[in-house]
């Protein structure tokens, strides 16, 4: 069994363990040792393996663009070149499709989460013990590969997609624009009165339109990745023989998972600019 002398249960909660650093109940600080002293550092802990390979994947996306873009020629392009020109013609497409505003910024957003959000996805093709399992020969006990698998790195991007709608619907349609949104749909009326008892209740509903569009987008992602990243970690726990059986048709299935994930996300966002830059 993959795992070593481990339990099932203590194999699974290992992997489903962040590389946590904070402050420990001491006072002093330090990274984890065990889900439980993470869970004791509270809100202000920080999980360094998520930071570490969103940065890295991040990183690797802005050099390997760069690297085509320097490169481009209108001669005989290269294989990474055409591949990128696709990806962006594409992204482009859908930003063109679905975004009816004037606003340079959208593709680029629309591309740095669809390309990112996919490389953080592709982590999860990875066989679960491969990098755990180096890193434990430099004395890192825990380490969670896959960063969309926390949700702390999904709602942080869904949030920050939040604030950016919140910010372009005030730009484009005033703070009087954007509270008549909230206070004056779905119902009217044209007396006063009743249109006076409606805002209220016009309000809450549209409140929880609003607040419920970062937290479905980061959760779908988080939910999905991390039942693909729980599923390898079950067939990793087989004997070796039925997990090649199992783990070959699931990561070739999650790929269309992962894909489809990194595509929603872009596309969600593109959706939510495009209602922040509509005036009603």
């Amino acid at each position: 069994m993959a795992g070593g002398t481990l339990t099932s249960t203590e194999y699974i909660k290992h992997h489903l363990t962040n590389l946590t650093y904070g402050q420990k109940p001491d006072g002093s600080w330090g990274f984890a040792h065990g889900s439980q002293e993470a869970s004791d550092m509270g809100f202000m802990a920080i999980h360094v393996d998520t930071m570490f390979f969103s940065i890295v994947l991040g990183s690797l996306f802005l050099w390997l663009f760069r690297a085509a873009a320097k490169r481009a020629t209108t001669d005989t392009p290269s294989g990474l070149q055409n591949f990128i020109e696709m990806i962006v013609e594409f992204v482009d497409g859908q930003v063109k499709d679905i975004f009816h505003g004037r606003n340079p910024v959208i593709a680029p957003l629309a591309l740095t989460i669809f390309v990112w959000v996919f490389l953080m996805n592709f982590m999860d093709l990875i066989p679960v013990d491969f990098i755990p399992e180096l890193a434990k020969l430099c004395g890192v006990d825990y380490l969670k590969v896959v960063p969309t698998t926390d949700p702390n790195a999904t709602m942080g991007m869904a949030l920050a997609v939040f604030g950016m709608m919140i910010f372009y619907s005030i730009k484009v349609k005033g703070i009087g624009g954007f509270m008549g949104e909230l206070t004056l749909h779905p119902f009217s009326s044209d007396n006063k009165l009743v249109m006076a008892i409606l805002i209220p209740i016009n309000f809450f509903l549209e409140s929880v339109s609003l607040i419920a569009k970062p937290i479905s987008l980061g959760l779908r992602l988080f939910g999905n990745l991390y039942a693909g990243e729980m599923i390898f970690i079950l067939i990793a726990l087989l004997p070796l023989w039925v997990q090649w059986s199992l783990s070959v048709p699931w990561a070739i299935f999650h790929i269309l998972v992962i894909t489809l994930q990194a595509f929603i996300f872009m596309v969600l966002t593109i959706v939510y600019m495009s209602m922040a830059h509509e005036d009603h």
